[in-house]
């Protein structure tokens, strides 16, 4: 009982965090007169047809196509990500070098640099490198640990990882890339699947880049469908077409989070050993 008055209040919250996604979800059955007319969720009359049209876009491709282009950027990105950090984390959190320091806090200082800072200076050089309207651009750079938050994530679980589990690989004969492998991978899951999920939201979520890197709309991943899309409405336009389209966006995001939910909390929140 003395939780109670705790639990009305979360509650509270969640409601208020999640009317947002059962507006889109009810106003994806209203018409515009009803969309613009009230701030209820629930519509006079469902009409799943409405999906099939989202389904078809404005454009000669469907959502298929693009969820292809989409998933085209994400799982090389994911991978590249996850590759990249890890490695780097390794060398920084187990091994001495010259200048570490000073590696470690450039590394550092570009995690806080704003992202528009540096997308004009990509673009020239990618436009040099003859990679514009290529999904090499929107990939390639998740190779060189490029998301610094994901490398100082990576090098605090390190740090929670006793170093005779290293010694006693290297006793065994093991190399420095087999005890990665074989030895401390395995006790990374709960951060690899943070970085997993994180990487692919962000991924998914992503308009800026795309809408400057890519110029054929055969390339577009889905958050660039969903403006073209925005951008073809003419009177009398239905907006619940927009709005089922948004709603069939947002389904990978949601599996992919509820399938690592436990996975993802454990590394964001876990500071010592894990596995």
């Amino acid at each position: 009982m003395k939780k109670l008055p705790l639990y009305f209040i979360l509650t509270v919250i969640a409601a208020v965090m999640l009317y947002p996604l059962l507006w889109l979800a009810g106003a994806s059955f209203k018409s515009n007169e009803e969309i613009f007319s009230s701030i209820w969720f629930m519509p006079d009359s469902f009409d799943l047809s409405v999906y099939f049209k989202a389904w078809e876009t404005v454009t000669p491709y469907t959502m298929g196509h693009y969820f292809i282009n989409t998933f085209l950027i994400i799982i090389p990105k994911t991978l590249f990500a996850v590759i990249s950090s890890v490695v780097t984390a390794y060398g920084f959190a187990r091994f001495d070098f010259p200048f570490k320091r000073l590696c470690f806090a450039l590394l550092m200082g570009a995690m806080f640099m704003p992202a528009i800072v540096t997308i004009m200076p990509a673009y020239l050089m990618w436009s040099k490198l003859g990679f514009l309207d290529t999904y090499v651009p929107l990939t390639l750079p998740a190779l060189f640990a490029a998301e610094g938050s994901f490398v100082f994530m990576l090098i605090q679980f390190f740090k929670g990882i006793p170093k005779e589990f290293d010694e006693a690989a290297r006793i065994d004969g093991c190399g420095a890339l087999r005890t990665l492998i074989h030895i401390l991978i395995p006790c990374l899951r709960p951060v690899i699947v943070s970085i997993s999920v994180f990487t692919f939201l962000w991924t998914m979520n992503d308009f800026l880049t795309p809408l400057i890197m890519i110029s054929s709309v055969e390339k577009y991943p889905l958050s660039l469908a969903l403006r073209l899309s925005a951008d073809s409405t003419g009177n009398g336009y239905e907006q619940r077409k927009i709005l089922a389209m948004s709603v069939i966006g947002l389904i990978p995001s949601i599996a992919v989070f509820t399938a690592a939910q436990k996975k993802f909390l454990s590394g964001i929140t876990a500071g010592g050993l894990s596995g």
